[in-house]
């Protein structure tokens, strides 16, 4: 006998729970969510080193930004589980007048967004705001207090457990391997681990696997996996976890303490056979331990832990902005994908709006159409300007 399911989330990563949460807090039952991996946290949530900021340079993405912070901030008691939302700030390192006028133009947005906190920095202000660093270069910065770091994993546990409690299955070690569709292009069966499910809703929210299922569905979904590399060190006695996150924009070098270690970051892609392979490039971590060095005076005299380096995946879309919404050749399918490096510090706002999207059939939140899959083909994508 065929098993059916009011809604399938494909996905067990910090989106799909928060999916499955919301859509349990809006009474849904029989709602079900499968993830490939054999348990939470062995995909790319668990490899998220776990920032919040509203400094970006579109509207959308800090009103995503905003919402989600609001959801933060009262997840505890939503959920039962501490998020460790901890506003060290954000410090964006400008090199040059070109940068630090996009910084300008991006803070314009901001503010009309409602990130009001965010502001311009002298080279002064910016080293009282963390007289670690080395400025050599730098004319100016971006700063504001309420960005924040995040745990990721504490997140994830807080959606799952909270959503298992109201009845929400969630199914480990079961990849999705065909789907079934009508005529008009409606899914009606997926096939997880061999078992034949029917179903009423899908929610794809499998991260950098996305554009997998999606081909499932008949859908071109333009995400593609992005290796990220993390160095990091043994603990430190000189720097604590309220180091801001900062971020040298001449080359995207940026680090942040966590748990008094130093977590480094230099999103360069190194060439791989594999786009999902996993292992760690140790050149690039001697590379990145050197810049450092550099930038970083305390840090000279610090060693790295060579056990504890790790990859994981970003999921990109394009313009580096999450696609949102149901696809037009496939209307009972709900994509949630592409979030780019933002998916953890934007799941609360995303997995209320697809509640509210499938619930509804609109999202009463936030007008999502900048999100739109077909804004790429419509030539609508929304601005790149570096990290903002």
């Amino acid at each position: 006998m065929t098993r059916s399911v009011s809604t399938l989330v494909i996905g067990g990563g910090v989106i799909g729970a928060s999916v499955a949460w919301h859509l349990q807090q809006r009474g849904v039952r029989d709602v079900l969510v499968v993830d490939a991996s054999p348990g939470p946290g062995c995909g790319s949530t668990g490899k998220a080193t776990g920032g919040y900021r509203g400094q970006f340079a579109n509207r959308i993405n800090v009103e995503l930004s905003l919402l989600s912070r609001a959801k933060l901030l009262r997840f505890v008691d939503d959920v039962g589980v501490d998020p460790e939302y901890r506003p060290v700030g954000y410090l964006f390192l400008a090199d040059d007048q070109a940068t630090l006028n996009s910084f300008r133009a991006a803070r314009d947005i901001q503010h009309a967004a409602g990130l009001t906190e965010a502001c311009e920095l002298t080279l002064d202000e910016a080293q009282r705001i963390n007289p670690h660093v080395v400025l050599d270069g730098v004319v100016g910065a971006a700063w504001c207090p309420s960005d924040a770091t995040i745990r990721p994993l504490n997140i994830l546990r807080g959606y799952l457990d909270a959503a298992r409690r109201g009845g929400v299955q969630v199914q480990w070690n079961a990849p999705v391997e065909g789907m079934e569709r009508e005529a008009n292009g409606c899914i009606t069966h997926v096939t997880v681990a061999g078992e034949r499910i029917a179903v009423g809703q899908v929610v794809n929210a499998a991260g950098a696997w996305s554009a997998r299922i999606a081909a499932m569905a008949g859908v071109d979904l333009p995400v593609t996996p992005a290796r990220r590399q993390i160095a990091c060190t043994e603990p430190l006695t000189a720097l604590d976890d309220s180091f801001p996150m900062t971020i040298w924009t001449r080359d995207a070098f940026h680090l942040r303490i966590r748990d008094r270690r130093a977590l480094l970051n230099w999103p360069v892609d190194t060439l791989r056979d594999d786009p999902y392979a996993l292992d760690v490039d140790e050149p690039m971590v001697e590379r990145v331990m050197a810049i450092a060095r550099e930038r970083v005076p305390l840090m000279r005299t610090t060693a790295l832990d060579a056990s504890a380096h790790w990859v994981g995946l970003y999921e990109m879309s394009p313009d580096k902005t999450v696609i949102f919404g149901r696809a037009r050749s496939c209307d009972n399918l709900l994509l949630v994908n592409g979030s780019s490096g933002h998916g953890v510090m934007h799941s609360p706002i995303l997995g209320q709006l697809a509640a509210e999207l499938l619930c509804d059939g609109v999202t009463r939140t936030l007008d999502v159409h900048a999100l739109r899959l077909e804004r790429f083909a419509e030539g609508d994508a929304q601005p790149i300007s570096g990290l903002l």
